[in-house]
């Protein structure tokens, strides 16, 4: 239990900290997850901007780590550029 105001704040202002972080990574998760099941290359590409922004924002808050961040970028472009070359 907290014994003074300032850290009484701190527990509040944390939570609500961790709550909208939580809230951000998930949609960037999910939004990740819906590109790499992606077929089509032109949508692909015209979301990939729009996660990668996700992304970097997430790491400037340090939410994730900016190392991370570049892999998941990376892998995601990597993927995008490779949706057409697969052959059957």
């Amino acid at each position: 239990m907290a014994n003074h105001k300032s850290s009484e704040k701190r527990i509040r202002a944390n939570d609500t900290k961790r709550l909208r972080n939580r809230y951000f990574t998930k949609t960037a998760r999910t939004a990740i997850k819906a590109l790499r099941t992606e077929t089509d290359k032109t949508k692909a590409e015209g979301e990939l901007p729009k996660i990668t922004s996700m992304i970097d924002k997430l790491a400037k808050k340090n939410v994730i780590h900016k190392n991370k961040a570049a892999n998941i970028k990376s892998k995601l472009t990597r993927h995008v550029n490779a949706i057409g070359d697969k052959k059957a």
